[in-house]
């Protein structure tokens, strides 16, 4: 895994000073490494007949879109207010300063549908928290939420699901 950890660049001062962004563009660019990424990812979910990934924008589509590709399951997407055509249902959460809001299609996820969450990037959960919950009261069965990468001093983790939560790099 290191030679996935090391392929990924630091930024300085992004998105604002003090921040130490972890630029997966360089992984994403590199067709090795970006196919070793899938692979292991996918492979924790081969054979358990998840029927949807669902993908938060925007790097969440990349992942998600390749790893439903890999398990035979559907795409779909979490994106922020007015990206999407048809009605939606909406989620509100809290940021560090403020607040933001996701959409789903309301008819994206039927009940019972086994469902795969895919990110990039876990860090401090309150995206990821709210796309759960988002699933949770569209009548979707999580069964895991699925990272590259996650920032464990940010602890992100605890605003999630126990026990349904992998990330394939830790930081």
């Amino acid at each position: 895994m290191q030679d996935l950890k090391d392929i990924i660049r630091d930024v300085n001062d992004f998105p604002k000073k003090g921040i130490v962004f972890k630029d997966i563009t360089t992984l994403l660019a590199d067709p090795a490494s970006f196919h070793k990424m899938i692979d292991l990812m996918a492979h924790r979910y081969i054979g358990k007949k998840i029927d949807k990934v669902v993908g938060v924008e925007a790097r969440g589509f990349i992942i998600g879109a390749a790893l439903a590709y890999k398990l035979g399951a559907g795409v779909v997407l979490v994106r922020k207010p007015g990206k999407l055509p048809y009605k939606t249902f909406k989620k509100s959460y809290d940021l560090e300063y403020g607040t933001d809001t996701l959409e789903i299609h309301e008819d994206a996820i039927k009940p019972g549908e086994r469902i795969l969450i895919a990110d990039d990037v876990l860090a401090t959960g309150g995206t990821m928290g709210a796309v759960v919950d988002m699933v949770q009261q569209l009548g979707g069965d999580i069964q895991d939420c699925c990272f590259m990468a996650e920032l464990e001093f940010l602890h992100g983790r605890a605003k999630l699901p126990e026990g349904k939560v992998f990330s394939l790099l830790k930081f």
